[in-house]
C-alpha cells in the first residue's frame, strides 16, 4: 500500500524529466454572453491548453477548474492591492478567503498581483504599495509551505521599457528603475517569473510605415538585424529580448529571472483605421503563437530559455472598455461560435482527437458518474515511458491489451498506450486524485477515452 502513496515522489526521483511546453489562455469575463465556467473547464480538457490566466479569483472559476489538470493563474485586482499591501493579515484575509478554499483541487501555480499596475496612468497606483502586496502574499504562501507550488509576480506592459529596439539597448523607464530593481530582486529571491503583456498588435497598429506587417505577425522571414548581431524573424522575440535586456542593465543578468507572455493575441474586429484587425490575420498570428509556444522555440539572445506563453484571449468580451479590438481578441465569440477556424484539438486528451467548440454541433464533454485518467498530450514522452513501465511492471497492470495484436496497440505510441495503463492503474487502486498523478504527466477526464475496439476499464 505504502508504494501507491509514494510513487509521485518516487517518480520524480527517477524521472526528473521535464514537461514539453504547452498552450496558456487568458480567459476573461467581461461579457453578458458567455459559456458558464464548468462548461469551459469541460471543453478546455480537450484540447491543447493546460493552462488559464484569470483576471481575478472568481470562484465559481476556481471550483469549475478543480480536478482538471489545468494549471490556473489568478489575480489581485489594481484596486484591492492597496489593501493586501498593508499588512500581512490582510494577505492572510484575502488568501483565506479567495484561494485556500479551492486548493489543492485546483491546481493555482501562480498569483498575478495586479495588471499592468506600473502603467496604469492612476496616480493611486502606488508603485511601493505593488512591492508590499507581493512581498506580504509570499510570506502568506511561505508560512502555509505553498512558496514552492504558487509564485508571485506581476503582469507588465511593454510601456515599463524607455524604448524596446533595438532590444540588446532596452532599458526600463528612468523613472521606474527603483521599482523595477525592487521587483526583480522579489523575483530572483522567490523564483518566479517576468510577466510581461507583449502585443506586436499595438505596435503595427501605432507605426504601419516603419513596421513591416509579417514582422508584427511572427512571419518575416528576412530577419531584422540588431547591431549586436541577433537576428529577429519576428516582432515578438524581439519584445522578449528587450525586457532581457532590460533586466540584465539594472545587474540581474546572472540571476536566471525567467520571462513568461502573459498575454499575447491579434483582434479580429477593430475601428475603421485599424486595418490589420481581420479575421485572417488574427488567424495566422495565433496559429504561429501556438506553433512557438508547442515547439519550444527560444529567442535569439537567449536560445536556451524556455519561455511560457498565454494567448489572449479565450473569448471576444462585448462589455469590455475601449474600442472596438479591444472586444475583439477572442477565439470564440460570447454563443460559443469560432471567430474563425482554428484547431485547438489534442489527440490524447480524452484517448482520441477531438473537435473543440462552444456552439451547436460542437461536441461536449460531459461530466457524468464515470471517469478516467489518461496521459497529459504534453508531457514529456520520456516521464510517459517511465509510468507506462511502472503500471504494467511493479504496478500491476494487466497490459497485454496494449501490446502487439492487443485492442489498444494502435496507435503505436508511447502516450496512448500509457493512458490505457494509467487508467486501469487509477481503477485499480480507487480513483483518488494522487493514484492520477504520476509526477503531473495524468489527467482526469470526464470524457471515456475507449475507441474502437479498445475498451478502457472504469469502476
Amino acid at each position: 500500500m505504502a508504494i501507491i502513496f509514494l510513487l509521485p515522489l518516487l517518480l520524480h526521483l527517477l524521472c526528473p524529466f521535464p514537461t514539453v511546453s504547452a498552450v496558456g489562455v487568458n480567459y476573461g469575463t467581461l461579457g453578458n454572453n458567455l459559456p458558464s465556467p464548468k462548461t469551459v473547464a469541460q471543453l478546455l480538457q480537450s484540447t491543447i491548453i493546460d493552462k488559464v490566466k484569470i483576471y481575478d479569483t472568481n470562484p465559481q472559476i476556481l471550483q469549475a477548474f478543480s480536478n482538471s489538470g489545468i494549471d490556473v493563474i489568478v489575480a489581485v485586482e489594481n484596486n484591492n492591492v492597496a489593501n493586501i499591501s498593508a499588512s500581512k493579515s490582510a494577505a492572510e484575509d484575502w488568501f483565506s478567503a479567495r484561494i485556500a478554499p479551492f486548493i489543492p483541487a485546483t491546481s493555482i501555480v501562480a498569483i498575478a498581483v495586479g495588471n499592468e499596475y506600473l502603467a496604469s496612468g492612476d496616480d493611486n497606483m502606488d508603485p511601493n504599495a505593488l512591492i508590499q502586496a507581493m512581498q506580504n502574499l509570499h510570506e502568506v504562501l511561505s508560512s502555509r509551505g505553498l512558496d514552492r507550488k504558487i509564485k508571485i509576480s506581476t503582469p507588465h506592459s511593454m510601456a515599463v521599457l524607455a524604448a524596446s529596439f533595438p532590444p540588446s539597448a532596452a532599458t526600463f523607464a528612468a523613472t521606474l528603475m527603483p521599482t523595477m530593481t525592487s521587483i526583480l530582486t522579489f523575483l530572483a529571491d522567490t523564483g518566479s517569473p517576468f510577466m510581461v503583456n507583449a502585443y506586436p498588435y499595438f505596435a503595427y497598429r501605432d507605426n504601419p510605415d516603419t513596421v513591416p506587417l509579417e514582422y508584427a505577425l511572427l512571419g518575416n522571414a528576412s530577419g531584422v538585424h540588431d547591431p549586436k548581431g541577433y537576428v529577429y524573424t519576428n516582432m515578438l522575440d524581439a519584445q522578449i529580448d528587450a525586457i532581457r535586456s532590460a533586466i540584465a542593465s539594472l545587474g540581474f543578468e546572472g540571476r536566471q529571472i525567467r520571462i513568461m507572455v502573459s498575454e499575447s493575441g491579434w483582434p479580429s474586429k477593430g475601428e475603421p483605421g485599424e486595418t490589420a484587425a481581420s479575421p485572417d490575420n488574427a488567424k495566422t498570428y495565433n496559429t504561429r503563437l501556438i506553433n512557438k509556444a508547442q515547439s519550444n522555440k527560444r529567442t535569439p539572445m537567449k536560445p536556451n530559455d524556455k519561455i511560457d506563453i498565454f494567448l489572449f484571449a479565450l473569448f471576444n468580451e462585448n462589455k469590455k472598455p475601449g474600442g472596438a479590438s479591444e472586444r475583439n481578441f477572442g477565439l470564440f465569440n460570447g454563443d460559443g461560435s469560432k471567430v474563425y477556424d482554428m484547431d485547438l484539438s489534442c489527440e490524447f486528451c480524452s484517448g482520441s482527437k477531438m473537435e473543440f467548440g462552444f456552439g451547436p454541433g460542437s461536441k461536449m464533454v460531459q461530466r457524468g458518474p464515470s471517469v478516467w485518467c489518461v496521459a497529459k498530450p504534453h508531457a514529456d514522452e520520456k516521464l510517459v515511458q517511465g509510468v507506462l513501465d511502472f503500471c504494467c511492471g511493479p504496478g500491476g497492470v494487466d497490459c497485454r491489451e496494449v501490446y502487439e495484436n492487443g485492442a489498444c496497440f494502435g496507435p503505436n505510441k508511447v502516450h496512448a498506450h500509457a493512458s490505457y495503463a494509467m487508467n486501469a492503474y487509477y481503477q485499480m487502486h480507487g480513483r483518488n486524485y494522487w493514484n492520477c498523478d504520476f509526477k503531473g504527466s495524468g489527467l482526469v477526464t470526464f470524457s471515456d477515452p475507449s475507441y474502437g475496439t479498445c475498451k478502457y476499464s472504469q469502476q
